[in-house]
């Protein structure tokens, strides 16, 4: 879906649902599976790599003394867990797209041989496997930001008087996070999926991100961002809801001794808010005085230029009289 063009070439696929009624229709089941190779090679580092750093930053960034984090911290750890992953998601990505169009591009092109994921990798090298790496990047950073955070907030919003999750709460918070987080970057996923993938006879060449971004809006339009935004959803909404739910268990049951990750900030008590305030006060008390003297300075500083101005203009006076 992402990768099709409106300009240069017919179009296969009118929506999600057509795609992949004929995928299904066309390469049979084997069709909607391909690519699952690298992309069970490739989950489990990306996806280990990913919360443990998460976990780890949420740990760095928590207030001890209140056991929590705050909301801009917990946004930053989630963009550094989305940054780290990009190692293995790239080479994964790339592998993965190619042999996924392989059934599309069979279609259009005579005597088109499929190659497997080995000959792939084989002709992209080391740096072809990192093609792309900068809107992988973007597209990652934002997503994991927005997606443990939310992830934290509707574990406590499930969470029962104990302040403990039963299993399907923890699949259900997965879930539900995957939503906001997997729709809001599918731009930065179209971005990716077309510099990645291997041009076809009369269809668009892109030098980088801001030329395949500048060429879609200006031959798709806006709506090209937005493509697969349905399918994408539906794919990591509950692949990210699983893997959550697993990853949860695991730890309770492998590492019950580890202490659980601070959550999202929470309430300020009143006594917190008076301090605050009265903190608030004194620094804007003490950023008013320091400002009333700027003024006096800067009066001050007007009178004396004033003065200098006259004593200039009167000694010119009586130099034109003596001459």
């Amino acid at each position: 879906m992402q990768n099709q063009r409106s300009i240069g070439i017919d179009r296969l696929y009118k929506n999600s649902w057509d795609c992949f009624t004929k995928v299904l229709r066309n390469e049979g089941g084997r069709g909607l599976y391909r690519g699952l190779f690298p992309q069970l090679m490739g989950v489990a580092p990306e996806k280990a790599i990913k919360l443990t750093v998460n976990d780890s930053l949420r740990n760095m960034f928590r207030d001890p003394t209140k056991g929590n984090i705050y909301f801009p911290l917990e946004v930053l750890a989630g963009c550094g867990a989305g940054a780290s992953q990009v190692v293995f998601t790239n080479p994964l990505e790339i592998v993965k797209i190619r042999l996924q169009i392989q059934g599309e591009i069979a279609k259009t092109a005579e005597n088109y041989v499929r190659k497997s994921a080995t000959q792939i990798v084989k002709e992209l090298g080391i740096s072809g496997l990192y093609r792309g790496a900068g809107a992988c990047l973007m597209r990652d950073v934002p997503f994991s930001g927005i997606y443990f955070p939310t992830y934290a907030a509707a574990k406590q919003i499930l969470a029962g008087k104990d302040g403990k999750n039963a299993s399907f709460d923890l699949l259900l918070a997965g879930t539900l996070a995957g939503v906001p987080a997997a729709s809001l970057v599918t731009p930065c996923d179209v971005i990716k999926t077309r510099l990645q993938v291997e041009a076809r006879k009369g269809e668009s060449n892109y030098s980088g991100i801001f030329d395949c971004a500048r060429k879609i809006y200006a031959t798709e339009g806006f709506r090209a961002f937005w493509k697969g935004t349905a399918a994408r959803v539906l794919r990591s909404s509950p692949q990210f809801g699983v893997t959550l739910f697993a990853y949860e268990l695991l730890q309770r049951n492998l590492a019950p001794d580890i202490e659980p990750r601070p959550p999202t900030s929470v309430a300020v008590t009143p006594e917190e808010l008076q301090g605050l305030r009265r903190s608030l006060g004194i620094h804007v008390q003490n950023a008013s005085k320091s400002l009333d003297l700027v003024s006096v300075s800067d009066q001050t500083k007007k009178k004396k230029k004033k003065k200098k101005k006259k004593k200039k203009k009167k000694k010119k006076r009586n130099t034109r009289r003596t001459a």
